[in-house]
């Protein structure tokens, strides 16, 4: 470790992150890392304590409230365009070939669950950022796993058992009254606009957004089908919806990047931080557990 550098990067895996970012607090840096920010939520509470009694500034990756698709749906939750809001419906997922035929798009450990693998541990913390900062704040969550695959091929070529879950279906209660399911899979063939897709419903007016489109469908456009299984159906439910136009979006990554750095040169606050990192973990935990004891499970404050 540099001893003139004053922030520390991580993007290492999971496992190795908690131990990495309390070197870096121990030397007085600045931390900011990728997500999860650890496997378990007390062990992510205790760096956000370490960070806080350090007095360094901290931040955690939160990429997605910057995707374009996703701040047109902030835009339009500001403007009032969906009125009383009442669910949302997120699609996000592909399929990582096995490794045996073609080369895994994924690392292995991914899929190891003593190496800090399992797609609710790292998606689950995604959704809970997500759902908190545009649509409400997430309540209760229930959660079933799968290792829909069991076996994978490594980097080297060797077969090993996946350990680790590689297909999450979550349900998300949230404040106001708002329902949230989320299905996220590294075993699924996409036939959807985008790896991840968020159709988002209210009394006037729906939206679907994909990482950087939009389309939206106004109450006074919304179509009258009418069950009928015995004849073709008569509407093409794809027209109707309008597209919501660019504004000059930049990289997301970049952009919180950007904040963060002005934030530690004093120039404005950084909310996104080890505390929002823990949320995360928090409610990757409990989707686990959810799934282990088959019921749902509230989801406390945490507070700093």
């Amino acid at each position: 470790m540099n001893d003139k550098d004053e922030i520390f990067f991580d993007a290492a895996s999971t496992k190795l992150r908690p131990r990495l970012l309390r070197r870096a607090i121990a030397a007085g840096k600045h931390v900011y890392c990728e997500k999860p920010v650890s496997t378990t939520l007390a062990e992510a509470k205790g760096l956000y304590a370490a960070a806080k009694k350090a007095r360094v500034k901290h931040g955690v990756v939160q990429d997605k409230l910057w995707l374009p698709g996703l701040l047109k749906l902030k835009q339009l939750r500001e403007q009032g365009f969906f009125g009383r809001l009442l669910s949302v419906r997120g699609e996000f997922g592909y399929w990582v070939f096995e490794g045996d035929r073609e080369p895994a798009q994924r690392p292995s450990w991914n899929y190891r669950k003593h190496d800090g693998g399992g797609i609710i541990l790292d998606m689950l913390c995604h959704w809970r950022y997500v759902l908190d900062n545009l649509f409400g704040e997430v309540r209760a969550v229930s959660c079933l796993g799968a290792t829909h695959i069991p076996y994978r091929w490594d980097e080297n070529g060797k077969k090993y058992k996946a350990t680790a879950d590689d297909a999450a279906y979550a349900t998300f209660r949230l404040s106001g009254g708002v329902i949230a399911h989320f299905n996220s899979s590294w075993t699924v063939r996409v036939r959807r606009d985008d790896l991840l897709t968020l159709q988002v419903d209210g009394t006037h007016g729906s939206a679907v957004a994909g990482l950087r489109r939009c389309l939206i469908q106004p109450r006074e456009r919304t179509p009258k089908p009418v069950w009928n299984p015995d004849i073709a159906q008569p509407i093409d439910f794809f027209q109707g919806w309008q597209e919501v136009p660019d504004a000059g979006y930049d990289n997301a990554f970049k952009l919180q990047w950007e904040l963060f750095l002005k934030h530690v040169a004093g120039e404005g606050a950084f909310r996104w931080n080890l505390l929002e990192g823990a949320r995360g973990v928090q409610l990757a935990e409990l989707g686990l557990r959810s799934w282990r004891r088959k019921k749902w499970l509230d989801v406390p404050r945490l507070k700093p």
